[in-house]
Order: C-alpha cells, then structure tokens, then sequence
C-alpha cells in the first residue's frame, strides 16, 4: 500500500516549474507554449511532460503496454530516483534565472495531478485554456483519427466512446477539482476565442500573472500559430488503418518516460510499425482544414455541454457561456 500513496513532493536539487500551461487540450496551449518560450526569461521543455500524471489510466492508457507476458508501465513507486533524474533532465538546459514552465495538457482532467503540485515545497502557477467545448472535442477527434486512436466517425464516436473526446470538455467539474488543491489566485483562466480575438491583451495579462516583462517578448511572437493542422490526405483510409492495426498508431507513447524499467521489452520494430510507415507514404499527412462539424451535431453537443457547465460563470466570475452558446 505504501507504493500506491507514494509521496509525490519532489527532492530540493529538482527545480520545480514555476508555471504549468495544465489544459485544455486542443484550446491553444501549444500556441501559448511556443509563444512564452520565446521569452528570454522562460524555459519550456519541448515535449509536453506529463510528469504528475503519468501513472492516470484513464488520460494516458498509451503510456502502458502489455506484451503478452507483462506490463511496461509508468510508476514513480517503482524507481523513485531515475524518475526524479527523468524529470530534472527536462529542465536542465535552463539558465538559473530564466521561468520553468511545464506544458502538460492532461493535468487539467487529472485532478491527482493539481493534488500532487499542491503537495510541493513551492507554489507553482497554472495556466488553463478553455475553448468553446463542441469544437474543442471535435479538433480533439481529428488529433485522435492522425495518431491511430479513432477508429469510428466523429458521430459514432460520440455514440460509441464518448469519453475519449467529450470529457475533456467538462470544464466545471475540471476547475471545481483543481481549487480543491490550488489557490485560485495561482491560477490564470484564459478563454481561447480572447486570446484569438487579442493575442497582445491576453499576452500581456499572462506575462503580469507570471511576473515577466512583456516588454522582453520578441514582437515576432505574437505571430507564432503552433501546431497548425495536419491531417490525413484521406480520412476514411485513415479509419481503416486505425481498425485494423489499432495498436500501431500509438504504440510508441508508453516509452515517453525513458526510465522505464522494462519499456525495452517493446522497443523492437513490430509488425504494426511497418504497417504504419508504408500507410503514411500512401496517406501523408497535409496541412489543411478538418470539414466543418456537422449542424444537427454541433447543436446536439451544445445543448450538452450547456447543461454540464451550468455554474462555470459563477465559478470564474465572468460571462463565459455567452461566448460559447447563443
């Protein structure tokens, strides 16, 4: 029992981030994530990092894999020190007065995640990112459809999984959970469409947040649009292959934590891998918009979400609904 409550405060010689850029996926985190890291007094990893999380089944089932004997997985219990080591090497080309930042997406629906930050010898800063819920879960499905996770249509995704695209959405129940354990003055709530609508004035209100000079942040920046969208050149091959060879899309994902006692144990070249390769050499990925999402689905979604996030304006004191539904 002792390995399950593991203490998750890190040790003095690991610097903790100062800020974690913690969600929502697919509202503009990687945007927000190369644009501060432009910044001359931030550091960001590269990666999202998913330290405070990684041992979350239901956010990160890609970071497990069983080859038929026995599990790879990702357990701080296991080997406290080589992931203490794991998660400093993010950090270590930094300068010591440059601003740690963290981008892990997830953290913002792993409410275990906000408690183990909590539990640190020092405050550290969330930065959340929340986009109108029905398109977010929509650009959410074209994400899971590239990386070999959909294997239906969007609507019959919805019918079928509905957690894997819908619940990251669920923005209430997400907050309600993160002020269990952080202060909501550490915390800076942005909502995607005023970032889109005034990338300076939200800027600029995120560099005070995190007590860095916006005037250091090259003018340049505020041009940078990250992960622009990238889709497969035909879609409904796309499903066929995740179908058919589902584990091959996302195989690679438990490896992330390179101090996996026995991710070794996977990392040969399999069946599934070649299969991917030569599908990706007839069905390429192209820069170019998703289809727009189907009326009568838009609409059934926003009635949805609508109900689910009743009290979302009461809890951040601003009319947010408003911007989302009409």
């Amino acid at each position: 029992m002792s390995a399950r409550l593991y203490n998750w405060q890190l040790p003095t010689d690991v610097r903790i981030p100062d800020f974690i850029i913690c969600g929502a996926m697919k509202s503009g985190t990687t945007s927000i994530h190369a644009i501060l890291n432009q910044h001359p007094d931030i550091y960001i990893p590269d990666d999202e990092v998913h330290f405070f999380d990684m041992d979350n089944l239901l956010q990160h089932p890609d970071f497990n894999h069983f080859d038929g004997k026995q599990w790879s997985v990702s357990s701080l219990a296991r080997d406290p020190q080589q992931y203490y080591a794991w998660y400093r090497s993010r950090f270590s080309p930094a300068a010591q007065h440059q601003l740690l930042g963290e981008d892990s997406t997830t953290y913002l629906a792993s409410e275990i995640a906000a408690q183990r930050i909590s539990q640190q010898k020092r405050e550290t800063k969330l930065i959340i990112l929340l986009r109108q819920p029905s398109t977010r879960a929509y650009s959410q499905y074209w994400h899971l459809l590239r990386s070999g996770r959909a294997t239906h249509s969007f609507e019959d995704t919805i019918r079928y999984n509905p957690h894997s695209i819908l619940e990251r959405s669920l923005y209430l129940t997400q907050l309600q959970n993160v002020y269990k354990h952080i202060p909501q003055e550490q915390v800076k709530v942005i909502v995607f469409e005023d970032f889109l609508a005034d990338k300076q004035a939200v800027l600029m209100q995120l560099c005070t947040f995190l007590k860095a000079d916006y005037r250091r942040l090259p003018a340049d920046a505020l041009g940078i649009h990250a992960n622009s969208g990238r889709l497969p050149m035909f879609p409904a091959i796309e499903l066929m292959k995740n179908r058919l060879f589902r584990d091959g899309g996302n195989q690679g994902y438990h490896q992330r934590f390179s101090c996996d006692l026995t991710a070794g144990n996977t990392r040969k070249i399999t069946f599934s891998k070649l299969v991917n390769k030569a599908h990706r050499l007839v069905n390429p990925l192209v820069v170019k918009k998703a289809p727009k999402i189907h009326p009568q689905t838009k609409a059934f979604l926003d009635d949805y979400f609508y109900r689910e996030l009743q009290g979302l304006n009461e809890l951040l004191g601003r009319d947010i609904l408003a911007k989302w539904f009409t």
